[in-house]
């Protein structure tokens, strides 16, 4: 507040995003124009906002009616003009501040402005039109409601018997053909999405390309692409959905990409929903191309070892363990309900061109709402070898934060001993906690990955090792303890691991 800041106000507000945690926001006394933009919507935990004195236009707009911790409201002295929104917060006199914007009005006495124009006028034919309107509901809805049961009754009967042709996802879309497009929208401004067609991806693919291919699995493939309208090169993630589980990978990995907004966690660009040249169903995500790649190939890869540059040092390991336990924090602890992402391994982290960690491929997570029916055992969930508890697998339990927890206790040390959980040395019952445990903690710089020994720590000493190492170890065996109710929450792990990378970024 208070500068000569100039443009318009920035659509999205925050290191994570627009939305989290910001409480209170001060950009009066500047010379911002423009519109409020309507992706402030996303502000639930702000409680006050002053944009006053700022040079502003257009209306004051309804979403922030929506804002229920909103409490102190300041849009004096622009150019707004038009309607003033009449519940929320503008129910509150004391609360909302709109002196020095000429053209605003308001059919509320509590907020002291003209009347809007127009309304006394028409008041008796809105009261003609509702009394109209009444009396044809009287008539109209009581048949309407009978047929709609026996409806209802007759598809739940034929239901139970099995009798439809189809699946019941099926039927649902038949019913109701916009419900599936609604549902599986990666985001709430679907609409401003720039949408591509089948062909554009086709194009930017070459024909889908072996040579375009990035990963494959059983349920998508990505492809790295570029359209004709954009310089950047983007990831096609385009869905199997004649494969097992193919269709529900897409539902899922839409419902979460419209639900999370963080830093971490990898957010779609645009999507494609549409038939394809065979007119069969086609559908595609596509991404920002995170250039650095994935986190397995920077620890596994042949071409990366060796290579100074190619090689992950000590403080970059710190930063992306960090990065990864902030993106579970914030879906096992922020998010309603908590998401579980159930596939946590090196593949699924992606590194951008600042070397930031981003959570990728929610293809088998589950949002843990109380009216979820949750698969008793992994075994119809997924996951990775190596990286589920294999206890919990085993004994069929009911899937938890706790199982993402483990996994992450896996990459962590995976990350210090540059070593695969499916490591051929690992057998005859020993794994890599087991085998980290037994060198706990006198010979712990023997586990460590030699190629990550280069000049960050270069003559490191016992208290170097005491410092971080050790810590380090000790909370990767933590994690992956064998009982749910050993293993630290992710706030906890996110809270000591951002202590240990302030502690060692303060020092290099």
């Amino acid at each position: 507040s208070h500068n000569n800041l100039t443009g318009e106000l920035p659509p999205v507000l925050g290191t994570y995003g627009i939305g989290s945690g910001l409480v209170s926001l001060h950009m009066e006394g500047n010379r911002f124009h423009g519109q409020i933009p309507e992706r402030w919507h996303l502000l639930v935990s702000t409680r006050q906002i002053n944009l006053s004195h700022n040079d502003l236009s257009g209306v004051v707009p309804k979403f922030f009616e929506q804002l229920d911790k909103l409490e102190q409201l300041d849009l004096s002295y622009n150019n707004l003009e038009g309607a003033v929104p009449a519940s929320g917060i503008f129910t509150h006199s004391a609360a909302v501040v709109l002196d020095g914007n000429k053209g605003l009005c308001s059919n509320s006495p509590r907020l002291a402005l003209p009347i809007c124009p127009g309304i006394s006028g028409s008041a008796t034919k809105v009261k003609h039109h509702l009394s109209l309107l009444v009396t044809s509901l009287l008539i109209v809805l009581p048949p309407l409601t009978i047929g709609s049961l026996v409806l209802i009754w007759f598809m739940l009967t034929i239901w139970k018997k099995g009798s439809f042709p189809f699946s019941r996802w099926d039927l649902v879309s038949k019913m109701f053909p916009n419900r599936r497009e609604v549902h599986t929208a990666p985001c709430h401004d679907e609409k401003k999405l720039k949408r591509v067609s089948y062909e554009d991806i086709v194009k930017a693919t070459n024909w889908f390309s072996l040579v375009h291919t990035i990963s494959s699995t059983c349920t998508g493939s990505v492809y790295v692409g570029r359209f004709k309208s954009d310089k950047s090169l983007v990831a096609i993630k385009v869905f199997k959905l004649n494969e097992p589980g193919g269709y529900d990978s897409y539902l899922i990995e839409c419902e979460v990409l419209r639900s999370t907004r963080h830093r971490n966690i990898m957010r779609p660009v645009t999507l494609c929903s549409t038939l394809d040249s065979q007119n069969h169903e086609f559908k595609a995500l596509i991404f920002e191309l995170m250039v650095n790649g994935s986190l397995e190939a920077w620890l596994h890869s042949e071409q990366h070892n060796g290579i100074p540059d190619k090689v992950l040092g000590f403080g970059q390991r710190i930063c992306i363990a960090a990065d990864v336990a902030s993106a579970l924090d914030y879906a096992h602890n922020e998010l309603t309900p908590p998401l579980i992402h159930c596939d946590l391994k090196p593949n699924n982290v992606l590194l951008d061109d600042d070397m930031t960690a981003r959570l990728s491929d929610f293809g088998s997570a589950k949002f843990l709402s109380p009216g979820l029916v949750i698969p008793k055992s992994l075994d119809d969930v997924g996951g990775t070898i190596g990286y589920v508890a294999p206890a919990e697998y085993g004994m069929g339990c009911e899937i938890s934060v706790a199982g993402d927890v483990y996994s992450f206790g896996v990459l962590l040390l995976e990350l210090l001993t540059g070593k695969r959980p499916t490591d051929d040395m690992f057998v005859d019952g020993l794994s890599l906690c087991k085998f980290c445990e037994s060198m706990f903690p006198d010979r712990v710089a023997e586990i460590l990955d030699p190629h990550m020994a280069h000049e960050e720590h270069q003559g490191c000493t016992e208290a170097w090792m005491q410092r971080y190492i050790v810590p380090l170890v000790a909370l990767g065996l933590s994690c992956t303890m064998e009982s749910t109710k050993d293993r630290p929450g992710m706030k906890d792990v996110c809270a000591k691991l951002s202590d240990i990378r302030a502690s060692f970024l303060e020092l290099s």
